[in-house]
């Protein structure tokens, strides 16, 4: 993809060493999925045309990792913090608030939440006041993840979750990102609705077709999200996506020049 004016003038910033590249912030990105008679679908929202960052872009629910997403206290079932540490390729602290993220913000974009009672069980209704007025909470970030999960005598499925992929945002954008690509099942019963907030609309949709409304024009997907669809496409079914060997490899776009014109590298 071609740079804009002013991220290429800030691309030769960079190069020249006037200004040094904003600091990534650790966060997650989940690939919620669905199996259809029609084939596997995944949930997407759209970015509000205000937002600072991928404005008007169709993502996955995700969001940065809150420095609460560490707490010890938080109950945790599955692969332990040490175990995602070596899938992730991180230290043992990152790991557990990147998981951690991706569980809270899915919830918080999408109502669905992937912890249970047990570490064999699963939440079947997240629907109600009660319900909303938590993820409300969680949102304005008045309520810590691990005292929600403890109120309500919930343990995280970690297990659920399937990493999938990891992405830096390059240097030149203003905001930068270090986030790990996560995919899991909308569990039994529970379903997904409009949650305002960053997005203003959200769907469902089988990821070739998404690819295809992006190839025409229709939406618009950042790299990540357009690689991670032509990714799931491969899959007809969400068990075939979680039971995938993954190598989690960094990937961050770098900005090159080709025949004169400088461009962003995926």
């Amino acid at each position: 993809m071609e740079l804009p004016q002013e991220l290429l003038e800030r691309a030769r910033a960079i190069a020249a060493g006037r200004i040094d590249p904003v600091p990534a912030r650790d966060s997650a990105t989940v690939a919620l999925l669905r199996d259809r008679p029609g084939g596997l679908e995944v949930y997407l929202l759209r970015r509000k045309a205000t937002m600072a960052f991928a404005a008007g872009a169709y993502v996955f629910p995700g969001g940065s990792v809150d420095p609460r997403d560490t707490d010890h206290a938080l109950a945790w079932a599955g692969p332990s913090p040490a175990e995602w540490a070596k899938i992730l390729q991180s230290d043992e602290s990152t790991a557990r608030g990147l998981v951690c993220a991706a569980v809270r913000e899915t919830f918080e974009e999408s109502g669905v939440l992937l912890a249970g009672p047990g570490p064999d069980e699963v939440v079947a209704d997240t629907t109600g006041e009660d319900w909303e007025a938590d993820r409300l909470a969680l949102i304005d970030r008045g309520l810590a993840f691990a005292d929600f999960l403890d109120r309500r005598e919930l343990v995280l499925r970690t297990d659920l979750l399937t990493a999938w992929a990891h992405w830096v945002t390059p240097d030149v954008e203003t905001k930068r990102f270090d986030t790990r690509f996560f995919a899991a099942a909308l569990p039994y019963g529970q379903r997904t609705r409009d949650v305002g907030g960053e997005a203003d609309q959200v769907c469902w949709a089988r990821p070739r077709e998404a690819l295809n409304r992006a190839e025409r024009g229709d939406i618009f997907l950042m790299p990540p999200t357009y690689v991670t669809l032509g990714e799931l496409a491969e899959y007809g079914e969400s068990a075939a996506v979680l039971a995938a060997e993954r190598e989690i490899v960094r990937v961050q776009p770098r900005v090159v020049e080709i025949d004169g014109q400088v461009r962003l590298d995926v």
